[in-house]
């Protein structure tokens, strides 16, 4: 099949815009400053990022995406694929002009949020002093991507092919004077920089020759849409997460009465969960919230000896999530969970964001925060060396983009894959250590603090 695209080009209604006019028309045709491997939502914001920066918006680029034209779900029904977006996501949101759409359709703040172990019923609760902000938004992937996609109507300088599938890429690196991608259709492009946001199996981070360390969690991710009775909790605004064994059961609100269901658990399980009908579904995530799975008498004599002699003290009571009643036609997914990390997210004339960096486990929700990261560093960093007349493959930069999302990325990520480790396990001893754990972070503010404006930054 030939390759379809789309170029997007209309007004001109920006001096950035009346610029190009000479710059496009000079450049060959088949290079660009920057082509963007995958169309997903860091891909595509990153795209909308650079196009609208005051100093990169003089740049021709291109980006490659695997699937058909984008066109927007429709807004009838939720769908099943959401993210728990922190503020710094929101920030980048709002700098493309796309949380105005989302605002004006649809997302929910999360107000509090609730975790705790099956096992030893020891429980954490994060929010905000007096409820004076969310911890959180959930917002669906789809009105990011629909957010973003309307920002490029006032572009001109960026062009989306679309059903491209990369075949391999050539670098400095290899020898070549720049970087090059050739498709599967036989097509051919030259850049100057080129940027892997093709998920966690990325075609140009193995170009990039870099080591990808790589866990398979051996679990699914169920995912679904649901209705609640939520006459007990005006607003629904409280995030659910309890650890089970197999993996942690997760209700993230969406309205007042409906919420996103995030389910890890074992390949049968999750098999054996989409083959329900729905009445027997519902009744087994309602089991999964409300069952007393406490049986280990060591932890809980333990857990109650530290009650009684510990200074620290928290006056919080574990609260039941509510009621499910039913399942939402239709929204019933699986997905595979695992962890990777690339040994590197930069070499000459390459780089990568996203899953095609780092891979973590839904848990936390932080997936699509730590690729808004990247998006928001690698523009900072590109935006630097252009203003320093610097090029855009220039190593020095790309290593400052680097470095800084190294930085901010792996404590993240080796913390949710320790949780991972930790909670799917139910070794006594390891049950008590990580029960006196939560206990104590629940009970002295500053450190749980700490930890909520970590993830929630």
């Amino acid at each position: 099949m030939s390759t379809m695209f789309k170029i997007l080009q209309l007004r001109i209604n920006s001096g950035c815009g009346k610029r190009l006019l000479g710059t496009l028309a000079a450049k060959e045709a088949g290079h660009y400053d920057v082509i963007i491997g995958g169309g997903g939502l860091v891909g595509t914001s990153l795209l909308v990022s650079l196009a609208k920066n005051e100093t990169l918006c003089n740049k021709k680029i291109l980006m490659l995406e695997g699937a058909s034209e984008y066109k927007p779900q429709s807004r009838s029904k939720f769908s099943n694929r959401v993210s728990a977006i922190n503020k710094q996501s929101v920030q980048l949101l709002k700098s493309v002009n796309a949380w105005d759409f989302i605002e004006s359709i649809r997302y929910k703040p999360v107000m509090e949020m609730q975790v705790w172990d099956a096992i030893s019923g020891e429980s954490i609760n994060f929010n905000h002093p007096n409820f004076s902000d969310s911890v959180a938004c959930i917002v669906e992937n789809d009105l990011m991507l629909e957010g973003m996609y309307r920002q490029l109507n006032d572009l001109l300088n960026v062009r989306i092919m679309n059903e491209a599938k990369i075949d391999y890429c050539l670098l400095p690196k290899d020898g070549a004077e720049k970087s090059e991608v050739t498709l599967k259709s036989g097509e051919k492009f030259t850049c100057d920089l080129l940027v892997g946001a093709d998920g966690f199996n990325s075609t140009i981070r193995k170009a990039m020759d870099v080591n990808n360390y790589t866990v398979m969690y051996k679990q699914m991710g169920v995912v679904a849409t649901l209705e609640l009775d939520t006459s007990e909790y005006s607003g629904n605004t409280i995030a659910w997460q309890k650890f089970l064994s197999t993996g942690p059961v997760a209700l993230l609100p969406l309205t007042d009465n409906l919420s996103s269901l995030v389910w890890t658990t074992t390949y049968d399980h999750a098999r054996e969960l989409l083959k329900m009908d729905p009445s027997e579904f519902v009744n087994a995530l309602n089991e999964a919230f409300s069952k007393d799975y406490r049986k280990s008498s060591v932890v809980n004599n333990v857990m109650k000896f530290v009650d009684t002699v510990s200074p620290f003290k928290s006056n919080q009571m574990l609260l039941m999530p509510p009621k499910v009643l039913n399942v939402q036609d239709g929204s019933r997914a699986q997905f595979p969970l695992g962890f990777g990390h690339a040994s590197s997210y930069a070499c000459k004339g390459a780089v990568v964001i996203g899953d095609a960096a780092h891979r973590v486990h839904p848990m936390a929700g932080q997936g699509v925060n730590l690729g808004y990261g990247d998006v928001l560093k690698l523009t900072e960093v590109l935006s630097e060396a252009t203003y320093n007349g610097s090029n855009l493959n220039d190593i020095q930069y790309l290593l400052k983009y680097e470095q800084e999302r190294l930085k901010a990325n792996l404590p993240i990520m080796l913390g949710v894959h320790a949780l991972q480790r930790i909670y799917c396990n139910d070794f006594t001893p390891l049950v008590l250590a990580r029960s006196l754990g939560v206990k104590f972070t629940n009970s002295v503010p500053p450190l749980k603090r700490f930890f909520m404006e970590r993830a929630m930054a």
